[in-house]
């Protein structure tokens, strides 16, 4: 069976399950939902079959359906990825994993609603307060990068050598801040991370996350 993803090409965490089930693997097909303009998402057959909170990303796997991009991250990570790589089994890792993703959704609660604001046309959200609040988010993982690569040499969220679903969640939207009016200029270890996963193999992107050159 294909893992059905309900999915819409600009969005950020729909783009962290298209890469997921990418990078593992995992045979699956997109059912296009129209965001924008249409806002399909929040239709009345869309809030009665899909997803009652009229939120994107939703998959369909063999009959189970969940939403909510963080939470699919985990279950794909679980089920499909046997070595454990991108949701480690060392509880400390995965209690570090579970704090990054809580990150991963106050910056969507900021950065995402920012880039909604100045690209999507979302005019009544409070940008100001989008802004700051993305900026207080990007200053603790800047400063958690700086101080980990520092004490450690390691490059990713969690204390493991390799990235975890912690920086898949994290991802996109850091990386599309500069499309909401927030530039990364003040963060270093940031960009670097953002330079170092755009540079894992097999990393496909999206628009505005293009996958780097060859070297």
């Amino acid at each position: 069976m294909t893992v059905r993803l309900y999915d819409y090409p600009l969005s950020g965490n729909c783009f962290k399950v298209r890469q997921m089930l990418l990078w593992l693997g995992v045979d699956h097909a997109s059912v296009p939902v129209d965001f924008h303009p249409g806002r399909e998402h929040k239709s009345a057959r869309f809030l009665a079959q899909i997803n009652p909170l009229g939120q994107l990303p939703v998959i369909d796997d063999e009959g189970f359906v969940l939403r909510d991009a963080q939470a699919i991250l985990i279950y794909l990570a679980s089920r499909y990825d046997a070595p454990q790589r991108w949701y480690p089994a060392d509880p400390k890792l995965r209690g570090q994993v579970a704090m990054w993703l809580a990150m991963a959704d106050e910056i969507t609660r900021t950065a995402s609603a920012a880039r909604l604001h100045d690209a999507l046309g979302y005019t009544h959200l409070d940008i100001d307060a989008c802004r700051r609040g993305a900026r207080a988010a990007f200053r603790v993982l800047d400063d958690h990068l700086a101080e980990q690569h520092a004490a450690t040499g390691l490059h990713w969220l969690a204390a493991a050598p390799e990235p975890t679903i912690a920086d898949l969640a994290c991802f996109p939207y850091v990386a599309l801040a500069g499309e909401g009016g927030i530039s990364l200029d003040e963060f270093p270890a940031l960009r670097r991370w953002v330079w170092d996963f755009r540079h894992l193999p097999g990393f496909v992107g999206m628009s505005g996350i293009f996958p780097a050159g060859p070297a």
